[in-house]
């Protein structure tokens, strides 16, 4: 009886007039499609004119073939800071690709020819190129998995390493997000 009555009492707290009190997680306002967020009461601002230049590293494709969740993170960052104020020019992004996620920048020929099917990350790398995020391929991943220049995603760059591509953007002052 004792854990009904808690029950009951968790369902209530947690519904006020029939609605959820969980977050409402929406798309956009720059990625539709990807990348949600929810908003925030927030204690610890970002300043009127700030700046962010951020690269994620990326070195773990996606599951089972699936949507790269990390390119998915950036598509979250990027919508939910323009969501909250921050000007997308003054949003700078870039994605280090290395490991078994290079196999992710490869165009749609490439990876048809790899994999017999869609690369089910080019819709969301395309729309994030368009959004001036930088996408940079390991070289080194790259001559491992017999990646060209060639059979990569337009726009997406090669580097000499992904060590190499992360000590170009702290020179540049990036900072590399931890998730």
């Amino acid at each position: 009886m004792k854990k009904l009555t808690i029950l009951t009492l968790m369902l209530l707290l947690s519904s006020v007039g029939g609605k959820s009190m969980a977050a409402e997680f929406a798309d956009g306002p720059v990625i539709f499609g990807y990348g949600k967020h929810a908003p925030v009461q927030q204690d610890m601002k970002l300043e009127k004119g700030a700046v962010l230049k951020v690269v994620f590293d990326v070195s773990q494709a996606g599951k089972d073939g699936a949507l790269n969740r990390s390119f998915d993170t950036v598509a979250r960052f990027l919508n939910m800071h323009v969501a909250n104020g921050v000007p997308a020019k003054d949003i700078h992004l870039a994605i280090v690709v290395h490991g078994s996620a290079s196999n992710e920048m490869l165009n749609a020929r490439a990876y048809n020819a790899k994999y017999d099917k869609e690369n089910p990350n080019s819709e969301l790398i395309s729309k994030l190129l368009k959004n001036n995020v930088k996408f940079v391929l390991c070289g080194q991943s790259a001559a491992f998995n017999e990646i060209t220049n060639q059979d990569m995603i337009e726009g997406v760059d090669m580097a000499l390493s992904a060590m190499t591509a992360h000590a170009i953007f702290a020179a540049q002052g990036y900072s590399q997000n931890p998730f």
